[in-house]
């Protein structure tokens, strides 16, 4: 299907209706708030699912924001006189944000799904129709050119993102917008790139709708439409990273072979960012026959950065294809053509040698450093999002680990991190332990092993006391040579630092 198929957008350059707008959305207590105490926790899940009986269910009556719900978020037209007590509606017929519906009833052209910002904030994410409660797959809407509104990855990337005031911000694909109005509140300047321009007015929609300060809007792919010479304190993208045979669909379809438009983005990143920037990426890669994922993904790694790249979820070659099949909404297709792209994908895998894809976000940091670091691990268990503070802790303390050699840690004294638990594993009755695990109740939720001197070294770790003296001090109480204990632990402290259960102090 073609851009044809896609209802006409509401004006951009009509700042006096956007406001007016604005407005009585919230008059009418059409906010993320608004919506919960309406709808019901259920109801309200359920529209993240692609779901809207519960919704429509909870929006029989004929209050202000009952009309709103079905008007901007379930594509239900409305009686016109009804919603003239809560809306301009001659100025947003004639700006385009509405269109009649038969004699007596008006209809969205776009979809308005309210958005709780970080700070409090109500914010309005702008999509096309039948996307802003799920996939496109999930309400049928399959046309080349489709925008969506706010999904499950788009909501990680903002949480994960460093949210420090910078003076030039960057969103690579923008989209509906929502990273480029999250990074509004703390950047001086936004600039928002898409390939494609229908996502770039939504994006302005958005930004208006929200009331927040307009971004630098340029058309094209990747860093095409940046300068040679411009550079950014804070990058994000959540780009088109599906790996399918073709570019059917420019929402979430690269257009390169394989992972080759993720690599170029990362590859690409390290000349853009300022000493000291970040950039943050969610990304697809592939798991080749014969290959580490994780010699894969450092070699993405651009000179000059630091990397902290989190594998999240792995499917095997025919999962990730019926995902995607299922997004576009094949599943509901011609079986002859359903099992023929089905085909394509897994001919597609087969020819690159490909068993499985990974998906996961990749951080990096400009540094000075003549060592850069790169961490690559897996963790698919949940974790606590907003991560962002976690995330520049991590890099923080990747600077103080690159700065202290054994012997300097020894010397240090660090702190038990807050909401630290320890667990014993052990058959029952025995009297010591299997072993140890130390686990987290904040931020990346780790369990990591240690033994017993690991165990009891971190308990008593308040600064007071340097490393080495605690050290001493244990080898006294079990009997062990000081020296040897010494020379052993660093590497233990080393990782309970590196991975956030000791701070230094």
């Amino acid at each position: 299907m073609s851009n044809t198929s896609l209802s006409p957008l509401p004006s951009a350059d009509r700042p006096d209706v956007t406001a007016r707008l604005r407005d009585a959305l919230l008059g009418a207590s059409f906010t993320a708030d608004g919506l919960l105490e309406l709808l019901g926790a259920p109801a309200y899940a359920a529209l993240s699912r692609s779901e809207t009986v519960p919704a429509l269910r909870a929006t029989r009556g004929d209050t202000p924001l009952e009309l709103l719900v079905r008007l901007f978020l379930l594509q239900q037209p409305v009686p016109r006189a009804r919603v003239a007590d809560v809306l301009p509606v001659d100025a947003c017929l004639e700006s385009g944000w509405l269109v009649r519906a038969g004699d007596d009833e008006v209809a969205a052209t776009v979809d308005v799904r309210p958005y709780g910002g970080p700070g409090g904030e109500d914010w309005f994410i702008v999509s096309d129709l039948g996307c802003a409660v799920g996939g496109a797959g999930g309400i049928g809407n399959r046309a080349e050119g489709v925008v969506l509104g706010v999904g499950g990855a788009s909501m990680t990337l903002a949480g994960l993102t460093v949210r420090t005031p910078v003076s030039a911000a960057l969103d690579l694909g923008t989209g509906s917008g929502i990273q480029a109005l999250h990074a509004a509140r703390h950047a001086t300047r936004v600039t928002a790139t898409d390939l494609n321009p229908r996502a770039l007015h939504i994006t302005a929609l958005t930004l208006a709708l929200s009331g927040a300060p307009a971004a630098e809007l340029r058309e094209g792919s990747l860093y095409e439409p940046i300068e040679d010479d411009e550079t950014y304190d804070l990058i994000v993208s959540n780009p088109p990273f599906v790996i399918s045979p073709g570019a059917r669909l420019t929402y979430r379809d690269g257009g390169m072979g394989g992972d080759d438009l993720c690599r170029s983005l990362v590859q690409q990143t390290g000349e853009r960012l300022n000493e000291g920037g970040f950039a943050h990426f969610l990304a697809n890669w592939q798991h080749v026959e014969g290959e580490d994922w994780t010699d894969r993904l450092r070699s993405w790694v651009p000179r000059g950065c630091d990397a902290w790249i989190v594998q999240r979820e792995v499917q095997d070659v025919t999962q990730y294809a019926e995902l995607w099949l299922r997004d576009a909404g094949d599943h509901r297709a011609d079986a002859a053509e359903y099992q023929a792209r089905y085909d394509a994908w897994l001919d597609e895998f087969e020819t690159r040698k490909v068993k499985a894809v990974g998906f996961g976000w990749i951080t990096l940091r400009r540094t000075g450093s003549a060592e850069p670091s790169i961490t690559t691990e897996e963790w698919p268990h949940p974790i606590e999002q907003p991560l962002g503070e976690t995330v520049r802790a991590h890099f923080d303390r990747v600077d103080y680990l690159r700065a202290h050699d054994d012997a300097a840690l020894l010397e240090a004294h660090f702190t038990l991190a807050g909401e630290v638990v320890q667990e014993q594993v052990g058959l029952p009755g025995a009297e010591d332990p299997e072993h140890v695990v130390l686990r987290q109740n904040r931020g990346m939720r780790r369990a990591t092993r240690v033994d017993t001197v690991g165990a009891g070294f971190a308990g008593v770790c308040d600064g007071t006391m340097s490393a080495g003296r605690i050290l001493d001090a244990i080898a006294q109480l079990v009997g062990e040579d000081p020296v040897a204990l010494r020379d052993r632990t660093p590497a233990q402290i080393r990782l309970l630092v590196e991975q956030g259960f000791l701070e230094p102090a």
